[in-house]
């Protein structure tokens, strides 16, 4: 537990480090184009990270595909609960339904899960992060755009990047040394520049937005722990397939939801970008905890 710990500090301290610097960014009034960074992130960062990081696990696909269903289910689930939730709060449900949703099961959830249930955890983990993947790129990105195209969804470089990932993984084919050193070089514009944009907002914070980030990080946690082990009982989950389940829904909000209220909700960005920080925050405390009491 103690080399858990360890680790969970080492994985979320980079993330809040790397927002910090977007924060100083804004405050030295850096110049700083959020579509562009938007665009970049959406065009060339996620497909290449998707396609580099899905492609070199060489996991099962049985226990791959036996574990989409219940990582749907748990997004149905945070879907429903929370529209209902904005809807009584009279929350703006375009801007911030998508952050319940969807959690940061990629860069936090997939090296916690490695390391508290080994190889056979990372092949649940990343069958969750699939489906929060496939999420990001069609619901997250219709909700604040407030419209449903499947034209535009055709345009997205993401998507393709998942269908030739899992078609990689079930032939078990590696990709070529030269594209897979090229595709995690580019991946690796993905994350960073989100935080950094991430962080750009928090430096015009209001004090109603910071209050808001908080009972909605709170809302999400509660949210996700009961949605969890309602699940893992209905579905029957036991051994690591249940302690994975647990971990990745109780992980903090995904970085990546921040892109789209960004792009088409923008008066709403301050909100969600302090619900992802405290959940993030949050993180630290709740996850040694949740792998003590439940897992």
């Amino acid at each position: 537990m103690q080399e858990l710990i360890g680790h969970l500090f080492n994985t979320v301290g980079p993330i809040l480090l790397c927002v910090l610097v977007g924060f100083g960014l804004a405050k030295f009034r850096r110049p700083f184009d959020n579509k562009m960074v938007g665009s970049l992130v959406s065009n060339v960062g996620y497909p290449t990270l998707i396609l580099s990081h899905l492609s070199a696990q060489h996991i099962s696909v049985g226990a791959f595909f036996e574990s989409i269903a219940a990582a749907l289910s748990a997004v149905a689930y945070f879907g429903v609960i929370g529209f209902l939730f904005l809807t009584v709060m009279r929350l703006p449900v375009r801007a911030l339904l998508s952050p319940l949703m969807f959690n940061n099961v990629g860069n936090i959830g997939l090296p916690v899960a490695m390391l508290a249930f080994g190889s056979q955890g990372l092949a649940y983990a990343i069958a969750f992060l699939v489906v929060v993947l496939l999420g990001i790129f069609t619901l997250a990105m219709w909700l604040p755009q407030g419209q449903v195209s499947f034209a535009d969804l055709l345009r997205k470089p993401a998507i393709y990047a998942v269908v030739l990932a899992v078609l990689l993984m079930a032939t078990d084919t590696p990709l070529p040394p030269l594209f897979a050193h090229t595709l995690g070089i580019l991946g690796g514009l993905a994350i960073p520049l989100m935080l950094l944009t991430l962080g750009h907002t928090l430096a015009t914070l209001k004090l109603e937005a910071v209050w808001r980030g908080c009972y909605l990080a709170a809302f999400h946690l509660a949210m996700s722990i009961g949605v969890a082990l309602l699940l893992v009982s209905l579905f029957g989950l036991t051994g690591t397939a249940r302690g994975v389940f647990i971990l990745l829904c109780v992980m903090p909000t995904s970085v990546a939801t921040y892109l789209w209220v960004d792009l088409y909700r923008p008066e709403d960005a301050p909100t969600v970008a302090s619900l992802i920080l405290i959940s993030t925050l949050a993180s630290i405390v709740v996850l040694p905890v949740v792998l003590t009491v439940w897992i």
